[in-house]
């Protein structure tokens, strides 16, 4: 059976966070989730649907129950919480589900 769970936004690890976050050379949103959240349920699809429809901003996902230091480290307090970095630096942050409109916001600040 195909595993379903990893498709669309790819899952990074702490251990990726520095060479696929910090270092990328697009803008980056990251999201940062658990699999028992229902409002991250909620966001998964939107931005699977983004990350295919647009080229600026890359997005990825960090298991929070998985992953713990880096969440503590950003100061992630609940989830979802999705921070876009730019050139390596936090530029902007939205916690709770934003739906499509507030994600497509946190794009348009990414290109400019």
């Amino acid at each position: 059976m195909a595993d379903t769970q990893h498709a669309g936004v790819p899952h990074i690890m702490e251990d990726e966070f520095d060479s696929k976050v910090l270092k990328s050379a697009k803008p980056i949103m990251v999201d940062f989730y658990a699999d028992w959240c229902g409002p991250c349920k909620l966001a998964a699809p939107i931005l699977d649907e983004l990350l295919e429809e647009q080229q600026d901003v890359e997005i990825v996902k960090l298991n929070v129950d998985e992953n713990p230091e880096t969440p503590r480290k950003y100061g992630v307090m609940s989830i979802p919480t999705i921070i876009l970095f730019k050139s390596g630096e936090e530029v902007d942050r939205q916690v709770g589900f934003a739906g499509r409109a507030g994600y497509e916001k946190m794009i348009e600040k990414a290109s400019a």
